[in-house]
């Protein structure tokens, strides 16, 4: 299956109102703020998307209300994260209905699959709609890893198109290349190894930080996309305190403080999610302020 997924593409962050329920409202006005700052496409209900902490019935409302702002844009995809392989084949088969452009599909949440049962999932999930997927593999995570030979198994199922490598070992990219060539589209999954990422031919980028510092994402990525590495390298040394903050187990909490202290958002999650106090939170928010203390000057890099 061809698809020209390439770019930027924020996991956006879901909003909540004050008594956490849905912000739907301010969600999309921080879909399109993004949009306004260039993302190539987006994923909805990912993991900073806070999807399982949402009932199913809120999952599709989300997708009905933010889908028409960006549909015939940008590629709109939906995480795919349930805990039974039949209920995501049924809002892969929903989010199909509604239109969407493709799916960002996890292993089963909570259930730790061998090898079997993972290929078992994937490829449930990838004959129960025709939209195209991209599988995303974070084992640090989810206790889930889908190796390169996995994704060599995998290769004769025509919707998965892409792969979301969040391993953490860049070499995965490389080995993943030499086993299959070009079969897969290839993102960046790890904020903080985007560059290393990027010059070992991955095509796209699914990002965290976006959602609080889009213009930087997008000047980043054009820059190392050009092969202009001086550039890139200057930026990344800067953005990447940041960065780090997306390879933590709080990181809905760090991104969105991120969004509240730039004015993109609220800082409020679901719990088990909690907001971020004492010590941990004036760590982060120091990290926050340095940066913006020290926020390059885009137009000179451009």
């Amino acid at each position: 299956m061809k698809v020209n997924w390439s770019g930027v593409f924020p996991a956006l962050t879901t909003q909540f109102k004050p008594d956490l329920s849905l912000d739907l409202d301010a969600t999309a006005a921080h879909l399109r703020k993004l949009m306004d700052a260039g993302i190539h496409g987006v994923i909805l209900l990912g993991s900073v998307g806070e999807n399982t902490a949402l009932l199913y019935e809120e999952k599709l409302t989300v997708l009905n209300h933010l889908l028409p702002i960006a549909k015939g844009r940008i590629p709109v995809l939906s995480g795919v994260a349930e805990f039974t392989t039949a209920t995501a084949c049924r809002f892969a088969r929903d989010c199909e209905a509604l239109g969407l452009d493709g799916l960002m599909v996890l292993p089963c949440m909570v259930y730790k699959a061998d090898r079997r049962e993972a290929l078992t999932h994937f490829r449930a999930v990838a004959r129960s709609s025709s939209l195209p997927i991209m599988v995303y593999n974070n084992p640090p995570s989810y206790s889930v890893d889908v190796t390169p030979e996995m994704f060599a198994e995998l290769a004769g199922e025509p919707t998965l198109a892409a792969i979301k490598e969040s391993s953490g070992d860049v070499r995965r990219i490389t080995d993943i290349i030499n086993l299959v060539g070009s079969r897969y589209i290839l993102f960046s999954g790890v904020d903080d190894l985007v560059l290393e990422s990027v010059l070992l031919g991955v095509q796209g980028w699914v990002s965290g930080l976006v959602n609080a510092f889009p213009e930087e994402n997008r000047a980043l990525w054009d820059l190392a996309a050009s092969g202009r590495w001086r550039e890139a390298r200057e930026l990344y040394r800067w953005y990447t305190p940041l960065l780090h903050l997306d390879t933590r187990i709080k990181l809905v909490q760090y991104i969105k403080l991120c969004m509240a202290e730039v004015g993109l958002g609220s800082e409020l999650t679901r719990p088990p999610r909690l907001p971020l106090e004492g010590l941990e939170r004036d760590e982060v928010l120091a990290i926050i302020r340095r940066a913006l203390a020290t926020r390059p000057d885009l137009a000179a890099v451009r």
